[in-house]
């Protein structure tokens, strides 16, 4: 079980305003593209003009860090925005602007809970195989879905697919779960399509490596069993006590109780909830230096290890580990 999983496809970091997250991102010692701003008329006749979430990527060889934003009813753009054109038909253009709509909606609903991250996606090569194993483990889903996404290359933006699926509580709306929104994706290898310059980190970060979820102490064994039909057995006995590893999908769950000795001083916004990510880095030392020359504050948690506390990252902890 869990064999259609090679890791994390992205993380989803829901914030309130995309300038600033860009900015600290930038302080952070991440390499930030222009955010993709989706632009259309809402209404068949009217002007084309920005609408509904925007987003950029944090882009690694093999995985992405997504900030992700809803768009204000002014249809601002930052100056250095992408303009993402939406074409559609006349008659199908209400519908497409009713799912924007509902998107942008469901993102702010995330944002009412607290701004960090809610979006957790697995890399799968075979999406179809994963959808048949989770309807037979009984795991509500929404199916496969098919999409384009804009990918800015060399020679520009453009439009490449992709295929995911989204698991849905059935107390929930569509594609909810308690803890944000989950799922697995597959689509053309990220280092084949992005740019190669938007890999390169000041920070020296190489990948985005793993995910780490908080819960209620009484709720672990059971986010256990649910993870555990998601993305294959749990790792939990050598890890620590309180903790639970997702090996497949490179997710570390973790009680409240311990959530102190894992990230000391860290308190989670809500439960459940995704509190933290972690990327490898060339250098840990390297990457202390830079982050403490542009005032971010840093915890040390061993040798090879430390994290920005989510007070000074817009929510959610990052921990920067040295690369093996």
């Amino acid at each position: 079980m869990g064999d259609d999983i090679n890791g994390l496809h992205h993380v989803g970091h829901i914030v309130l305003d995309m300038d600033q997250a860009m900015e600290r991102y930038r302080q952070l010692g991440f390499t930030v593209p222009a955010p993709a701003y989706p632009v259309l008329p809402r209404v068949a006749g009217g002007p084309a003009e920005p609408f509904g979430v925007a987003n950029t990527h944090v882009y690694f060889p093999g995985n992405f860090v997504e900030l992700v934003a809803v768009i204000h009813e002014t249809g601002s753009m930052p100056g250095d925005a992408r303009p993402i054109p939406l074409q559609v038909p006349d008659d199908k253009l209400p519908g497409l602007v009713a799912a924007i709509r509902a998107t942008a909606a469901n993102i702010t609903s995330f944002l009412q809970r607290f701004q960090g991250l809610h979006i957790m996606i697995a890399n799968t090569p075979d999406i179809d195989s994963a959808a048949a194993r989770l309807t037979a483990g009984g795991v509500c889903h929404g199916g496969v879905h098919a999409i384009q996404r804009p990918v800015e290359t060399s020679t520009g933006t453009r439009m490449e697919p992709a295929r995911y699926l989204e698991i849905s509580d059935p107390d929930l709306p569509a594609g909810r779960v308690p803890e944000g929104r989950i799922g697995f994706a597959e689509n053309t290898p990220v280092e084949a399509l992005e740019d190669q310059r938007h890999t390169d980190h000041p920070n020296g970060a190489t990948g985005l490596v793993e995910c780490v979820l908080c819960v209620a102490d009484s709720a672990l064994p059971e986010l256990e069993q649910r993870y555990g039909t998601y993305f294959g057995q749990a790792r939990d006995g050598e890890v620590a006590p309180g903790r639970a590893r997702f090996d497949r999908a490179n997710v570390t769950v973790v009680s409240a109780s311990a959530l102190a000795g894992l990230l000391p001083g860290e308190r989670p916004a809500a439960l459940p909830a995704f509190v933290a990510y972690t990327v490898s880095v060339r250098d840990i030392a390297a990457t202390e230096r830079l982050l403490r020359g542009n005032d971010i504050p840093v915890t040390r948690t061993g040798p090879g290890e430390m994290f920005v506390p989510a007070d000074a990252a817009l929510g959610t902890a990052i921990i920067f580990r040295q690369d093996d």
